[in-house]
C-alpha cells in the first residue's frame, strides 16, 4: 500500500501525537492561583537572630524570640557534619556572627559569618589542615538571573537561597547578628 513504510510509522505519529495534545489541551483545567497565597508581604525592620537547620534545609529570621519567616536553602556538597578543612564541601555548625557584607559577590548578595572561629582554627592546627573560610549567606551564581534557583546542595560550604530571598535578608540583617547552625 505503502511505498515508504517508514514516512508511514512518522506520519501516523505524528497524528497521534496531535490528537493526544489536542485531548489534553480540551481537557485542561486550570487551578487558580492565589497570589496572596504565595506572597508574603516584605520584611522590613531588623531582626535579632538568623538559625540555620542543615538536616531541615531551612534558615529561619527571628525578631524578639519570635520567628518571622524561614527559606529554603541549599548547604555545602557534603553537607553532613561540621566543616573540619578547607575543601571538604561541609557547611560549619556552631554559633557565628554576621561580620561582612558583600554585594559585589560571585553569587547574588552575600552576609559573611566569622568562620572559622579560634576553636575552629585550633582543631584544624591539630590535624594539620587548613580549616577554609569564607562562608556566606549568599544568592544564586550572578549571571543565572533571578529565574534560576539551583536545587540540591551545589555550595563549598555556604548557605544558598534564592536571588529573591537574600534580597530580602539582606535588607534586615545587620552586622553582628547572632547565626545559629544546627546539625
Amino acid at each position: 500500500m505503502f511505498r515508504r513504510p517508514r514516512l508511514f510509522a512518522l506520519l501516523m505519529a505524528l497524528l497521534l501525537l496531535s490528537l493526544a495534545s489536542l485531548t489534553a489541551y480540551l481537557h485542561f483545567r486550570p487551578v487558580p492561583v492565589r497570589p496572596a497565597a504565595y506572597s508574603l508581604p516584605p520584611l522590613t525592620h531588623p531582626i535579632d537572630r538568623i538559625l540555620i537547620e542543615k538536616s531541615a534545609r531551612r534558615l529561619t529570621v527571628f525578631r524578639d524570640g519570635k520567628p518571622l519567616r524561614s527559606y529554603p536553602i541549599a548547604l555545602g556538597f557534603a553537607s553532613k557534619g561540621d566543616k573540619a578543612r578547607q575543601g571538604d564541601g561541609k557547611t560549619p555548625e556552631g554559633l557565628f556572627t554576621i561580620n561582612r557584607r558583600n554585594p559585589q559577590s560571585r553569587y547574588h548578595l552575600s552576609l559573611g559569618i566569622d568562620y572559622p572561629r579560634p576553636e575552629d582554627i585550633a582543631r584544624a592546627r591539630e590535624s594539620g589542615v587548613d580549616p577554609g573560610g569564607d562562608i556566606f549567606i549568599h544568592g544564586q551564581p550572578n549571571g543565572l538571573g533571578n529565574l534560576v534557583t539551583i536545587a540540591n546542595d551545589w555550595t563549598a560550604g555556604c548557605i544558598a537561597l534564592s536571588n529573591r530571598q537574600i534580597e530580602e535578608l539582606w535588607r534586615i540583617t545587620p552586622i553582628g547578628t547572632p547565626v545559629e547552625i544546627r546539625p
